[in-house]
């Protein structure tokens, strides 16, 4: 098979979105560790994942989604414990929060540590973080060692991805490896809520309600 063939196939890999096999996960994590782009399914649409410590990446990821490089990018992670390293501080409020809608559709935005590249923050100092409940997404986070970028698989400006197919028609081969999982929820994206200044600051509703967040805490 010639290159230019190979690069007309769409890089799909079929997954079980409610057991996906170790062998995908893990060839899609090796991509990913080794520099490489690889779209993935989540709760609500799909996502694109490199390593958030890989300047390279990072950038590639960019021009990947036609993104200006002054909008900071999400992470996704296995666990509250990974917070430790990668943000300032966590106010009660926000344990109050991740108990309540963690693994789900909820993104906090913290002050992010010095660990975390400006290139992800986009120079604001502050960083969003969630688990995602979505098997497949979830299995890649913990096989890549527990932090990935989970920006949304799409041309910026362009409607989130709900199938494989989708992230094809969109991003084609400039991604390495679409794990497909069929179609997501996408119903709405993940709920932005703001943990680090006071008062709490939704800075987009989504799969979260408002009602849904003051039964937890106080919100104006």
């Amino acid at each position: 098979m010639s290159d230019s063939e190979a690069k007309r196939n769409p890089p799909f890999r079929k997954v079980d979105a409610e057991n996906p096999d170790e062998k995908e996960i893990q060839e899609a994590a090796l991509l990913i560790r080794q520099g490489g782009v690889v779209a993935y399914p989540t709760e609500s649409f799909y996502g694109l994942g490199v390593d958030p410590g890989r300047e390279k990446a990072v950038d590639r990821l960019f021009r990947v989604k036609g993104r200006q490089k002054e909008r900071a990018i999400l992470l996704l992670i296995t666990s509250s414990g990974a917070l430790d390293h990668l943000v300032r501080d966590v106010p009660p409020a926000a344990r109050d929060l991740m108990d309540a809608f963690w693994p789900g559709g909820l993104t906090l935005v913290f002050k992010a540590s010095d660990e975390i590249p400006p290139a992800i923050t986009a120079g604001t100092g502050k960083i969003g973080l969630r688990i995602s409940s979505h098997p497949v997404a979830a299995s890649l986070v913990r096989a890549v060692g527990g932090v990935l970028t989970g920006t949304s698989a799409n041309l910026s400006g362009k409607p989130p991805c709900r199938s494989a197919q989708e992230v094809f028609r969109q991003l084609g081969d400039q991604v390495d490896m679409i794990l497909d999982g069929g179609i997501t929820g996408g119903k709405r994206a993940s709920t932005v809520l703001d943990v680090s200044r006071e008062p709490l600051r939704i800075l987009r509703e989504g799969m979260v309600s408002r009602e849904d967040l003051r039964h937890c805490i106080d919100l104006p």
